[in-house]
């Protein structure tokens, strides 16, 4: 079953210096049937002003995933940890209990727009505190994340999976799902979605899909496509 989430049913914020998606329940925005679908909490994409910065917080333990849409990214921790990241690039922070985390666009002149996931980590389970790497802009599919960092991924803490789409206009692809679940963005472009139970449904950009008890997923790309595809486990 594959179930579309739509960018314009997401919960919104703006606030000036911070412009805000949320395809969960996040900050002020509260859906009861919207925690979060198996391991994945939280999928927010966000616009920070030049110069704007998000306070310290802290995080549950979760695998922080931040792909760099647009700009330069500065991410500093209590433990002195820093790091930036940059457009084209994927930074995965292990968020640590009782560590506070910031973030702040490094530039004074440009918007820093970035895509956010959060996933459950397992509790006993640790990895490096930060991990970078470029995101392919030739391959039509590439592995973002995964349990063992397989082909160059990230590791994450978690049986999850996370591929990166690219694709021109008028291509196609299908992925093999390993889990019951699976869910579906769009970061740019859109696409035909079916699943091998011949269900199917049209994204556009911004939007998301549910998928559920499916083997295997296949994108048609309506647009020059790039796009998330996030494997979850029971």
């Amino acid at each position: 079953m594959i179930t579309s989430r739509a960018v314009k049913s997401c919960g919104h914020a703006d606030f000036g210096w911070l412009q805000a998606r949320y395809s969960f329940s996040f900050g002020h925005y509260f859906d009861p049937k919207l925690l979060g679908y198996a391991s994945l909490r939280v999928l927010n994409q966000e616009v920070l002003a030049p110069g704007a910065s998000l306070q310290p917080r802290t995080w549950p333990k979760v695998d922080v995933l931040n792909l760099i849409l647009q700009g330069e990214a500065e991410y500093r921790d209590s433990d002195g940890n820093h790091s930036t990241a940059r457009a084209g690039e994927a930074l995965l922070i292990a968020a640590q209990p009782g560590v506070s985390y910031s973030e702040h666009n490094a530039s004074k002149e440009t918007s820093l727009t970035r895509m956010q996931l959060w996933l459950d980590a397992c509790p006993n389970r640790e990895n490096a505190l930060l991990q970078k790497m470029r995101l392919s802009t030739l391959a039509p599919l590439s592995l973002l994340a995964s349990p063992d960092g397989a082909e160059g991924s990230l590791q994450l803490r978690q049986s999850v999976w996370i591929y990166h789409v690219n694709l021109a206009a008028g291509e196609s692809l299908s992925i093999s799902l390993k889990g019951s679940r699976a869910y579906l963005q769009s970061i740019h472009g859109g696409a035909h979605a079916s699943t091998y139970s011949e269900q199917q449904t049209d994204l556009e950009c911004g939007d998301g899909a549910f998928i559920h008890e499916e083997a295997r997923v296949t994108l048609q790309a309506a647009t020059p496509l790039r796009a998330l595809v996030i494997d979850l486990p029971v």
